[in-house]
């Protein structure tokens, strides 16, 4: 397009994204630790996505909950840990490390020094104490395996202790020291989620330890995250790898130039992709249909989304936080929503009615039926509420 680089379009860019993404039939996964390695993190803030989002990639759906329990709490290969922009995601276990140095670090020490200065300010025990009671909670935990943080308590019950926080506002409220210290210490990459207190949908979790990992550079680990990144969701902007990371533009563009990223030109500007991807990547082999999760990875995996979801389709799609809802995917696009009424049955609507004929009104209910068959009795209402989710469930 005139500047000497690779044009990629929207045609491929959905290649791209339903191959690697593992959405297409021919590129579903056998494994939850395959669909999460494809796609690095898989958000974890509503328990049930991480579920619903590995079911919507795996050639066996039947296995989802099973197998998804297995790597989360028997064999810990995945992990669901506090991550980019300050959010819970799930990931491998291996990538511990590297989303911990690359992502947390910062976040951490804003965290802590943030709950020592609310603690100063409402006159209860300060940052030496903090750290006495914190150490005396890790070793309890270490003893108990796994426990909520009532059980916690009872190990170590300075953690009980309150406080005022923002006295005099008309926010003020009571905080519990065992709630906001948890919170730090998973951002520090001391504690994970572990399993929880109901099924899978279930948002009261126990806590566990976090997997050893080793503490790596900083900007070491901002690269790894990136190419990694990349690898899944290239060709991408600054602008999307920005808002994903939630890292300041000079760290993504040092570490764009540390894994000698290559630019191309894209509808919206210049993107980027890891060095030996700039070839063209054929499309799968038929058109494809899934109905994936609200706050699904893809959904969400980047900040410019024009060229797989219309923006006038956005107001019934997101709710006024700017989480997406549940989404029907037609062919590398978002075509519609998708929820399940209270008697379980799987309702969809199309939105966006453009190359929605036959095949592909066949094709989403098949991926309906697909949905329905392994969650079955389970009820699934998302954490954050769309406008046609609520329409479709009323």
């Amino acid at each position: 397009m005139g500047d000497g680089l690779r044009y990629v379009g929207v045609a491929e860019r959905r290649a791209r994204l339903a191959l690697r993404h593992r959405l297409a039939p021919q590129a579903r996964a056998a494994t939850p630790e395959a669909v999460a390695d494809s796609l690095l993190a898989l958000h974890g803030s509503d328990p049930a996505t991480v579920y619903l989002a590995i079911g919507a990639r795996l050639a066996d759906p039947a296995v989802t909950v099973p197998e998804t329990d297995r790597a989360l709490y028997t064999d810990r290969t995945l992990v669901r840990m506090h991550g980019m922009r300050h959010t819970v995601f799930v990931f491998p276990t291996a990538s511990t490390a590297v989303v911990h140095a690359s992502t947390g670090l910062t976040v951490a020490a804003r965290e802590r020094a943030s709950l020592v200065k609310d603690m100063a300010k409402a006159g209860a025990p300060d940052a030496a104490w903090l750290k006495e009671v914190e150490e005396s909670a890790l070793a309890a935990l270490g003893r108990l395996g796994q426990a909520t943080a009532a059980e916690l308590s009872r190990e170590e019950p300075r953690l009980r202790e309150q406080f005022v926080y923002a006295a005099g506002k008309p926010y003020e409220g009571v905080h519990t020291v065992v709630t906001r210290l948890l919170r730090v210490l998973g951002v520090e990459g001391k504690v994970v989620r572990g399993r929880p207190l109901g099924s899978w949908t279930s948002s009261q979790f126990r806590w566990a330890l976090a997997p050893e990992h080793p503490e790596l550079p900083p900007a070491e680990a901002q690269s790894d995250l990136l190419r990694h990144w990349l690898r899944a969701c290239g060709p991408a902007t600054e602008a999307d790898l920005k808002w994903w990371t939630g890292w300041r533009v000079t760290d993504v563009r040092r570490a764009l130039t540390a894994i000698g990223a290559r630019a191309v030109t894209l509808d919206e500007g210049m993107g980027y992709v890891v060095d030996g991807d700039v070839d063209p990547v054929p499309g799968p082999e038929e058109p494809w249909a899934a109905l994936l999760p609200a706050l699904d990875p893809t959904a969400m995996g980047w900040q410019g989304r024009d060229w797989y979801l219309a923006p006038e389709l956005r107001p019934a799609l997101f709710d006024y936080s700017g989480n997406v809802g549940p989404t029907v995917w037609w062919d590398g696009r978002v075509v519609g929503s998708w929820a399940q009424r209270a008697d379980g049955e799987i309702v969809w609507r199309i939105l966006d009615e453009e190359g929605i004929g036959s095949e592909a009104g066949a094709a989403i209910e098949a991926a309906a039926e697909r949905l329905g068959a392994w969650v079955g009795a389970t009820r699934v209402t998302p954490r954050f509420r769309t406008p046609v989710e609520k329409e479709l469930t009323s």
